[in-house]
């Protein structure tokens, strides 16, 4: 994964914008749990979605690493 990306000159860190991906979608996924009624069998929704960030941010970031395999 390349440490930069150039937005029209402006290099902006690769973490920022897979930041920004992760926090879209974890906002849709508790979108969708919210209207499912996944929320009443979490104990803490916060910390439920705090983890889901991460979960999606490292699932994003391996899927846009190249391991050379």
């Amino acid at each position: 994964m390349t440490a930069e990306i150039s937005l029209y000159g402006l290099y902006v860190p690769t973490i920022l914008l897979l930041s920004l991906l992760s926090l879209v979608c974890t906002r849709a996924c508790g979108r969708l749990l919210m209207q499912l009624g996944f929320y009443r069998l979490v104990w803490h929704p916060a910390l439920f979605e705090f983890a889901l960030f991460f979960i999606v941010m490292g699932s994003l970031s391996s899927l846009l690493t190249n391991h050379g395999y």
